[in-house]
């Protein structure tokens, strides 16, 4: 059975994110790593790791930021993901976070501490319930919103990329 976006919304008591869509946190390790073990841009101590449950709807953007962290996408329900990472030398991946492994989608996507990333749901009407697994565990003090036009000045070659998945 193919629920619907609301369903999920609903079901899972999810709330507005700040870079887009929709979360709920669902876990947040009661261990903490000392700052001293962790790598450098980190400002203070840290879970061992959290989790959240994300929603993002066909006309939703995740607009483009980064952490501090190693970000571990997993697929739930709906329709491919795409979530674009930009490394930090430039390169662009176009990772397809889904079901259908045959046409190149996966079940997880890692996205790397540090690098640039945003998503969307590029079906019509379309929508994908997600999770994402932080490790050492999300501290919004370890994240980032881009700016528009500084993304675009380091990395014009995707210009109307980061137009479109920026506020």
């Amino acid at each position: 059975m193919q629920y619907s976006a609301a369903h999920w919304r609903d079901q899972l008591k999810l709330q507005p994110h700040v870079e887009g869509g929709a979360f709920l946190e669902t876990y947040r390790s009661d261990w903490m790593l000392d700052m001293s073990t962790l790598p450098a841009g980190m400002g203070g101590n840290r879970n061992a790791s959290t989790c959240i449950y994300f929603l993002l709807e066909e006309g939703q953007f995740s607009a483009f930021h980064r952490i501090a962290a190693d970000e571990i996408w997993h697929f739930y329900d709906g329709h491919t993901l795409t979530i674009y990472e930009i490394e930090p030398g430039g390169q662009l991946q176009a990772h397809k976070l889904g079901r259908d492994i045959a046409n190149g989608e996966n079940l997880q996507v890692i996205i790397r501490a540090g690098n640039w990333f945003g998503s969307r749901v590029e079906v019509p009407g379309g929508y994908a319930l997600t999770g994402c697994t932080v490790a050492p565990g999300f501290d919004f003090a370890d994240f980032e919103l881009a700016d528009k036009a500084t993304l675009q000045a380091a990395y014009p070659q995707h210009a109307a990329l980061i137009d479109s998945l920026t506020r």
